[in-house]
């Protein structure tokens, strides 16, 4: 049965479970509503809980929990015959699992019949060829191994499937039956469903903590999975970044300190522009602008925060990389040589700090109107101007908050992706020209995952390495800043 039906089916006892429960409650009453603890919507959605919450518990559970014994089950077939040197058997794994999923494709379309896919005699190469026709991901001929262990796994896959829907069926019923059982005129209803109303607050408000820990836990396994294939010494002190992958696990330099520099400076020249434009019309809005100026040009200025990053990327290409290249190329204004072609730091640059202003510029504002008014007037009372009680007093005392909105633009342009693939180039390389071509982090991360490659590969594990990295250096920027705004709060709130 489809998983989608199965929910179908829970959903459909739910309502029924409901149904009955606010009914059984008001015929144990003799339809007098007053004598019951609770009212009769509470009887209802006590039996509709006792038949949802397990019910998807178990399905949560089991097929998280499938896979991995799946897996398990599965690579105990795999004879180390069957690993090539460098790789490891998560590789062949990920292997199996495509070519698994690729059969019940095949079958699913008809391209191939449920007999030769369940035929553990096949021949290897006609069944390659029929998943090649089906449209799927198969780069080489399949091994006789591969194709046993993908059709185990497509078994273990359906009894699994089998059980967990006789399973939550029975859970299901039997929670219909107990709160159904349960339901008299002095039981508590009200209490029980606020309970659980509570205990599926608490369980929305650890979606966040428990999503961080899982995208924390695929990276930190993915990056030891790369370093088993690749020494990390070489990856993060590394000066040359030149991919070239052959086979399973050989590569050639991977040096991450190239990609590095090219993140930082881009992100230097970034907020470079975004800095002064964003702090300055902060203070211009807060301090000078009248009412009516203020209610306009900030939400103007905010405009600058929606606009997708895929816009700024096109215009970083097709706009500021030749007026730069007129500028400053062979040729130019300034009759100087030094920008080549249009993608460069200073391209990406400038459209990034562009982007940036609005981060800097309303969380500034906010933070300047929050400091007292009587720091403003004490200044004014000793005889100051306006621009010196910015000066000397406002901006002192908004300072942590502004170096606090200064680091979250930060961390956002380290972040940033599609302006640099379009601004920057592609080229990893160590220089102080800004007007030479290079990349990011973020950028290498897309080209890594682009194709057909597995994501147990090589090719695709340095990604998640670099992705950590860049994790790492984010995290440390968002704690500084929030720690600095915190302590900021604590001073004015």
């Amino acid at each position: 049965m489809p998983l989608s039906w199965l929910v179908l089916i829970v959903f459909a006892l739910a309502a029924v479970g409901y149904f009955l429960g606010r009914s059984r409650a008001l015929a144990g009453a003799g339809g007098n509503s007053r004598d019951l603890h609770s009212l009769p919507s509470y009887y209802g959605a006590n039996v509709l809980m006792k038949i949802i919450v397990p019910a998807f518990g178990i399905m949560v559970i089991w097929l998280l929990a499938q896979p991995l014994i799946i897996d398990r089950t599965v690579a105990s077939m795999i004879p180390a015959s069957e690993i090539d040197e460098g790789a490891s058997i998560g590789l062949v794994m990920a292997e199996v699992n495509r070519t698994a999923e690729g059969i019940r494709n095949a079958v699913a379309d008809g391209t191939m019949s449920r007999e030769m896919a369940e035929d553990g005699r096949a021949d290897v190469a006609e069944f390659t060829q029929r998943l090649k026709d089906a449209g799927q991901i198969v780069t080489s001929n399949l091994s006789g191994t591969v194709i046993l262990a993908a059709q185990r796994t497509n078994e273990l896959v359906a009894s699994g499937t089998l059980l967990m829907t006789i399973l939550v069926l029975a859970v299901s019923a039997a929670g219909l039956a107990w709160g159904v059982v349960e339901t008299k005129p002095l039981f508590r209803a009200r209490n029980v469903v606020e309970r659980g109303i509570r205990a599926l607050l608490i369980a929305a408000a650890s979606i966040a903590i428990l999503t961080t820990i899982g995208i924390i836990l695929s990276l930190v396994f993915n990056t030891v999975e790369f370093f088993r294939l690749y020494n990390a010494w070489d990856f993060l002190f590394g000066v040359e970044w030149a991919p070239s992958f052959s086979g399973r696990g050989g590569s050639s330099s991977l040096g991450v300190i190239p990609l590095l520099w090219g993140t930082f400076y881009i992100s230097i020249v970034a907020l470079a522009v975004a800095i002064p434009v964003g702090l300055f019309a902060a203070i211009y809005l807060s301090e000078y602008a009248s009412p009516k100026v203020r209610a306009f040009a900030k939400p103007m200025l905010e405009i600058l925060a929606g606009i997708p990053t895929i816009v700024y990327g096109l215009f970083a290409l097709l706009t500021v990389g030749p007026l730069l290249v007129d500028i400053f190329g062979e040729g130019g204004w300034l009759g100087v040589n030094w920008q080549g072609g249009g993608r460069a730091v200073m391209t990406a640059g400038i459209v990034m700090g562009i982007m940036l202003i609005p981060f800097v510029s309303s969380l500034s504002d906010d933070i300047i109107n929050a400091v007292p008014q009587s720091l403003r007037d004490g200044s004014y009372g000793l005889g100051a101007t306006r621009s010196e009680t910015i000066r000397q007093v406002i901006i002192p005392a908004a300072l942590p908050g502004i170096v606090g909105a200064i680091l979250l633009a930060a961390s956002r342009a380290i972040g940033e992706t599609m302006i640099v693939v379009l601004g920057a180039g592609a080229a990893a390389r160590l220089s102080l020209n800004p007007f030479e071509a290079m990349t990011t982090v973020t950028a290498k991360i897309v080209s890594q995952l682009t194709g057909d490659s597995d994501f147990a590969s090589p090719e695709a594990l340095v990604a998640f390495a670099l992705g950590m990295t860049l994790f790492i250096l984010t995290l440390c920027l968002n704690v500084v800043a929030l720690y600095i705004v915190r302590k900021y709060r604590e001073q004015y709130d």
